[in-house]
């Protein structure tokens, strides 16, 4: 059976409504992004007046929240992959998307159609009864519209911004999951680790296990926690993943899972989220005893089906090509860990596009000693940083590094392409927008 005639059986059928606001995918997401006054509006009681209207709760397989700065996505992928070897099936949530905005919604990692997605918008759309909602607020709804018409035994959640007041928070998650704190979003969420991890600690409940993958989180992680009477679960304390020199074991309570093979996510910090991800797998066993123990031939085949695009993403070559949507501080000190670690012969060339609100001299200073030649332009968004200021910023580092700049990220791309050596590579960072417009050129 084809991926897609599986995913056909997931769903209860319906017929094709011919009173639409919109028939087109395309048509609903440019009237979502106009429909609220703000792009950004956190808050939970309009949301949740309008999932209760649409009957989206609560939610009924078992949901797995989860929060963070870094490492969201790639802890939802590897969970999904653990969860699917063993047998489960799968309805993930996340954001943002790279190409296509069915990627936000999946099931067992097939992307929603666009007529389901279409389908939801109209429910949600006719139950609003005139309450504005954001596009995100929008999204999430249709992402548990469609959930409810699946057929799942786990549901994974992935916040968009902050915890608290996140849309997904409406939800009750059986597990909360806390990838890395860093600071970003300071305008909505705050300037320290510690409010910021506050922030995220939000998704957390009573007697619910909440898992902690950062390995020095704030303590404002375990004073929440303490708070909320929520059964908290450290990295490197509760759990954690030592490499080994075949692969790596790991470690939860007290349960150890031996020679294992890395995930195939590259980097360090994909075994800290495998290793949270592990443990959330672990906290539902009461829920399903076949958990107890964790299958290890099902590990070892999760973790090496693990698939996401654009996290260090290495396409070979000559040259070899590196993707990574890292956009704050901490997520470039990852990638710049990453380039260490994967070590080139050649040249390191950068193509580097930011968005107007990110630390840049942050990111810059994780990563210049490693970029030979800086090539910048503008992301396609009214978001973007300038490109005569970011040349500016890219200037206090190393002034001697070359720069060339560009009238887009996919022209900086082919163009660079144009000119370096086989031995060399390329990196293109700064962004999800950055990344997903070199993909869309075929880079």
């Amino acid at each position: 059976m084809t991926a897609s005639a599986t995913l056909s059986l997931c769903f209860i059928s319906d017929q094709r409504r011919p009173d639409l606001r919109y028939a087109k995918l395309s048509d609903w997401l440019e009237w979502q992004e106009k429909l609220h006054p703000v792009p950004i509006d956190l808050g939970l009681g309009r949301v949740r007046r309008i999932a209760e209207n649409c009957d989206l709760l609560p939610v009924a397989p078992p949901v797995i929240t989860v929060a963070g700065t870094n490492g969201k996505g790639s802890t939802v992928a590897i969970l999904e992959s653990l969860l699917r070897t063993h047998g489960f099936q799968v309805a993930s949530y996340t954001s943002p998307h790279l190409l296509h905005y069915n990627e936000r919604i999946c099931i067992n990692g097939i992307p929603v159609n666009d007529h389901e997605i279409c389908s939801a918008f109209d429910v949600i759309d006719r139950k609003r009864y005139g309450t504005s909602l954001s596009f995100f607020e929008f999204g999430t709804l249709a992402a548990l519209y469609c959930f409810r018409r699946s057929v799942s035994d786990v549901v994974i959640l992935e916040a968009g911004l902050g915890g608290r007041l996140d849309a997904v928070n409406i939800v009750e998650p059986a597990v909360s999951i806390i990838t890395s704190i860093g600071i970003d979003h300071t305008e909505w969420l705050g300037y320290d680790r510690e409010t910021i991890a506050r922030e995220k600690a939000g998704i957390m409940r009573a007697g619910k296990p909440v898992i902690c993958g950062d390995p020095d989180p704030p303590a404002t992680i375990a004073e929440k926690a303490r708070e909320v009477g929520a059964v908290l679960y450290r990295q490197g304390s509760d759990f954690h993943c030592t490499p080994t020199t075949s692969g790596c074991r790991f470690r939860c309570k007290d349960e150890l899972i031996d020679a294992m093979p890395r995930p195939s996510l590259f980097g360090q910090a994909q075994l800290r989220n495998a290793a949270a991800s592990l443990m959330a797998l672990s906290c539902l066993s009461e829920t399903f005893p076949s958990l107890n123990p964790i299958d290890r031939q099902a590990v070892s085949e999760g973790l090496t089906r693990i698939r996401l695009q654009g996290r260090f993403q290495i396409r070979k070559g000559p040259p070899t090509r590196i993707f990574d949507i890292a956009h704050n501080p901490d997520a470039t000190e990852v990638l710049a860990e990453n380039l260490r670690e994967a070590q080139c012969e050649g040249k390191t060339h950068a193509v580097f596009a930011v968005l107007a609100d990110k630390d840049v001299r942050g990111i810059l200073r994780r990563i210049s000693p490693l970029v030979d030649h800086w090539h910048l332009a503008e992301p396609d968004t009214p978001r973007a940083l300038r490109l005569d200021v970011l040349d500016e910023l890219v200037r206090e580092h190393r002034p001697e590094v070359p720069i060339s700049t560009y009238v887009s990220v996919s022209d900086a791309c082919r163009r660079t392409l144009e000119i370096i050596d086989e031995c060399d590579r390329l990196v293109v960072f700064g962004s999800v927008v950055t990344v997903a417009e070199a993909f869309a050129a075929g880079i």
